[in-house]
């Protein structure tokens, strides 16, 4: 019986001697190894703060809503909210930083039209979508998502659009109002036009007249009117680029877009675009009497777009996608161009008056 145990005792030792080698031979001993046995790895999925993983992490009732607002591709809402950014900043007093209350209102204002704008095309277009690829899975079109519920949706997201409104001026109010046609309409312009990127460059660009006027209490035309053209050309760029991913399925359900019309010439009329958009903000440049850091800008937003065009491939889906996303980068170049050639009428001003105080003086 003392021998039975004894071989269980030194076959135990060896099994333990063994361990400590294995241990031994990939690392230094853990001490604690002997005394209980290391906790088990946790597998945690990695923490990421971008809209795509915001989404996912939203309770799974909420997520087609969210979905069907693009809530997780912010791009287009940066796209409607940066001209907003434009005539708010260019309605600044000279020396003075953009009216942050009014930045924040229209960024939640942009926040819920966009989402609006995509429901009311996903409405419109949910048979479409279901016959091309890039499209298939949103919500409507994926059944994720009923009619009627989009619908209620709706009209939610307009009701806190029209509280966000409400918070303006009475010309700004009307004015606001009025773009409700261009967003329920330019939806349907693919069916009947080769350009309904013209008709989303109208609608995309509206915060370029609202923004001065939410400010101002008035548009100011020689400042206004430039602004939203050359916003509209800004986004026959853009959309453009984006419409040349879809344009086989477009072709074959029998949309319309400026990537069907232009095709191959595409460059040339992208280049056209862009020195009438090049050109109307200049003519905003010295119609607000703007200073050095806006043309830098200018200057540099021209370089974005040159290299941009130059390089795009319109037969790659993914290279359009990369330049289309691109263009935040250009509208908040332009933007703080804005800024700062608005902070540096304070100098210019503070150097004319000294150098008259100093011939009064003398």
């Amino acid at each position: 019986m003392l021998g039975f145990r004894g071989a269980v005792l030194a076959r135990g030792l060896r099994v333990v001697a063994s361990a400590w080698l294995r241990d031994s031979s990939s690392g230094a001993p853990r001490a604690g190894d002997w005394l209980s046995p290391a906790p088990p790895q946790l597998h945690r999925r990695p923490l990421s703060l971008s809209a795509a993983a915001v989404v996912s992490s939203a309770p799974r009732t909420m997520q087609p809503y969210l979905r069907l607002m693009r809530l997780d591709k912010p791009i287009g809402t940066w796209l409607l909210y940066l001209p907003c950014t434009w005539s708010i900043g260019l309605a600044a007093e000279p020396g003075c930083f953009p009216d942050w209350y009014m930045l924040s209102l229209f960024g939640t204002g942009a926040i819920l039209m966009r989402g609006a704008g995509c429901t009311i095309n996903d409405m419109w277009d949910h048979d479409y979508d279901k016959k091309v690829t890039r499209t298939a899975n949103r919500p409507i079109a994926a059944g994720d998502i009923s009619i009627f519920q989009s619908f209620v949706f709706l009209g939610g997201q307009l009701t806190l659009a029209l509280g966000i409104l409400l918070c303006l001026n009475y010309y700004s109010i009307a004015l606001g109002a009025a773009s409700l046609l261009l967003v329920i309409t330019y939806p349907l312009m693919k069916r009947i036009t080769y350009w309904p990127q013209l008709a989303l460059g109208l609608t995309f660009n509206w915060g370029a007249l609202l923004g001065w006027s939410a400010i101002k209490g008035s548009c100011d035309p020689s400042v206004c009117l430039p602004l939203y053209f050359s916003g509209v050309m800004w986004t026959l760029i853009y959309d453009t680029i984006y419409a040349h991913q879809d344009k086989r399925d477009d072709a074959l359900i029998g949309l319309k877009s400026t990537a069907l019309r232009f095709q191959e010439n595409t460059k040339q009329w992208l280049t056209g675009f862009s020195v009438a958009m090049m050109g109307a903000l200049s003519l905003v440049g010295v119609n607000s009497d703007q200073t050095v850091p806006y043309y830098a800008a200018l200057a540099t937003v021209g370089a974005h777009l040159a290299h941009q065009i130059y390089t795009l491939d319109i037969h790659r889906p993914e290279d359009c996608w990369d330049k289309f996303t691109s263009n935040r980068t250009i509208g908040i170049i332009i933007f703080l161009g804005i800024v700062l050639g608005n902070l540096w009428k304070e100098k210019k001003i503070d150097e004319t008056k000294t150098n008259k105080d100093s011939k009064i003086e003398n």
